[in-house]
C-alpha cells in the first residue's frame, strides 16, 4: 500500500507537470544536468589523483602534469559555477511547484477516504491507477484561473465532486450518507478543523472509571448517558457540560424529548458552542446539525 508522503509528491508532481509543463521540463533537464556535472567532477577528481600519483620526482618541474592540473582546475570552476546556478533555479522551480502542495495533500485525503471503504465491505476495492486517471483527467477538465488560490480552489472541488459521483455509483444506498461523512470529516480535518479530543470522544465515549457523580434525573436519563455527560466535561469546550445538565434538567429533557431533535435548538449558550459548530455538515444539500449531544442522549 502506498503511504500518504509518497502517494502526495506523485500528485504533485503530476499536478505541476500538467499545470506548468515547462518547470517540470526544465526541472527534469536539471536534474541530467546535474547528474553530468557530478561525472565531470569525479573524472576530474580521478584525474588529478592519476597525475599525482604517477609523476616522479619535482611535481613544479613536469610542465605536463601542471598543464593537466591548470586544465582540470579551470573545468572544475566552470562546472561548480554552472552547478550553482542550476541549484538556484532547482529552488525557484520547487517554490512554484510547491504551490500546487494544497491540491496534492487534498487529493491524498481523498484516496484514503476510498481506501477505507474496504473496512465497511470488503467489495469496495479501488485502485491506484484508477485514482490518478480520474485526477488527470479532473485536472484537464477542472476550470481554468490565472489566480493560483483559485484555480487551487477549482481543481480541489472539481475533484472532490469527480471521486464523490464515480464511487457512489459503485455504493450501496445505506453507504453513500456514511461515505459522504467519511469525506467531510477527513477533509476538516486535513484543514485542521476539528479538534482530535472531540472527535475521539465522539468516536469511543471517552474511557472512563465508576461515574462518582449521581444521576440528576434518573427519570429519563440513564445511567450511561449521564457517565457519557461526565466524561464530555473533561474536554476543554464542555467543562461546565455535567454542572449545567444537573441544574437545568427540565430544558435537557425538552430536547431529549423533541421527536426532531436535529431541529431543536440546544439550552443556552450551548447552542451556538463553537466547539459544535465544527461538527456541522453538509449532505446533499441538508444541514445536519451535530449529533455529539445526540451521541450522548443514545435514545436519539
Amino acid at each position: 500500500m502506498i503511504t500518504a508522503e509518497g502517494l502526495q509528491d506523485q500528485l504533485l508532481s503530476i499536478v505541476a507537470a500538467k499545470e506548468k509543463p515547462e518547470l517540470e521540463e526544465q526541472k527534469n533537464n536539471l536534474i541530467i544536468q546535474s547528474a553530468e556535472n557530478k561525472r565531470k567532477q569525479k573524472e576530474i577528481e580521478d584525474t588529478i589523483l592519476e597525475v599525482l600519483s604517477s609523476s616522479a620526482g619535482n611535481l613544479l618541474e613536469n610542465e605536463t602534469a601542471i598543464q593537466i592540473l591548470s586544465s582540470s582546475k579551470k573545468i572544475s570552476e566552470e562546472i561548480e559555477a554552472k552547478q550553482k546556478i542550476a541549484e538556484e533555479t532547482q529552488k525557484e522551480i520547487e517554490l512554484t511547484r510547491q504551490g500546487y502542495l494544497p491540491v496534492a495533500k487534498h487529493s491524498t485525503i481523498l484516496f484514503f477516504c476510498i481506501s477505507d471503504l474496504a473496512n465497511i465491505d470488503p467489495m469496495y476495492q479501488y485502485s491506484l491507477v484508477w485514482f490518478i486517471n480520474l485526477y488527470i483527467m479532473s485536472i484537464e477538465n477542472s476550470e481554468k484561473s490565472t489566480d493560483l488560490q483559485e484555480r487551487i480552489h477549482k481543481l480541489n472541488s472539481h475533484f472532490t465532486e469527480s471521486i464523490y459521483r464515480n464511487v457512489c455509483r459503485s455504493l450501496l444506498e445505506r453507504h453513500k450518507l456514511l461515505f459522504s461523512f467519511i469525506l467531510c470529516v477527513q477533509l476538516s480535518k486535513g484543514r485542521g478543523e476539528i479538534d482530535d479530543n472531540i472527535w475521539r470522544f465522539l468516536l469511543t465515549g471517552g474511557v472512563g472509571l465508576d461515574n462518582p457523580y449521581p444521576n440528576p434525573a434518573p427519570e429519563w436519563l440513564n445511567d450511561k448517558s449521564w457517565a457519557e455527560i461526565v466524561r464530555a466535561s473533561d474536554l476543554p469546550a464542555f467543562r461546565s457540560l455535567m454542572g449545567h445538565v444537573k441544574e437545568n434538567t427540565e430544558k435537557w429533557k425538552v430536547l431529549y424529548d423533541s421527536p426532531t431533535p436535529h431541529e431543536q435548538a440546544y439550552p443556552d449558550d450551548y447552542d451556538t458552542l463553537r466547539a459544535l459548530e465544527r461538527f456541522v455538515f453538509f449532505f446533499e444539500g441538508q444541514k445536519t446539525k451535530s449529533f455529539f449531544f445526540a451521541f450522548i442522549f443514545e435514545d436519539f
